[in-house]
């Protein structure tokens, strides 16, 4: 697999996104609240994830099942902009616990447990990694 614009496009989107995501985050926690910041790097991270979804449509891979030219990360793409949706629902009915829990566990899931996979030695950016480091 080489890296075409949409590739490029999903990882610039996705790395931004990890690094984003912590200072949305840690922003609204402990006693010195920064509520602008929050929000402009909530705002920020929220689209970044759907640009990440959304480009990732246009990704296949070769591997796995498949259903048309989607795989099983395909299941991510609906189920990340659904919880996105849900956290502003939370929001608008000012469930704040449940828009921060909503927005924890899409970093986590999205982010961090999406991005380990994301390192195999069979996906892109592991491959470029491990290559480039001597593993592979």
């Amino acid at each position: 697999m080489q890296l075409t614009p949409v590739i490029a496009i999903h990882l610039a989107a996705a790395l931004a996104a990890v690094t984003i995501g912590p200072i949305a985050l840690w922003a609204r926690q402990g006693r010195a609240q920064r509520p602008r910041l929050h929000r402009a790097a909530g705002y920020a991270w929220v689209t970044l994830m759907v640009a990440t979804a959304v480009s990732a449509i246009f990704i296949s891979g070769s591997s796995g099942p498949r259903w048309g030219s989607f795989g099983l990360i395909h299941l991510l793409v609906p189920i990340t902009l659904g919880m996105l949706t849900l956290s502003f629902v939370y929001l608008a009915r000012r469930n704040i616990v449940g828009h921060r829990q909503t927005m924890q566990r899409i970093y986590i899931g999205a982010c961090v447990v999406a991005g380990a996979f994301t390192l195999l030695p069979g996906r892109y950016l592991g491959h470029s990694l491990w290559s480039a480091l001597g593993v592979n």
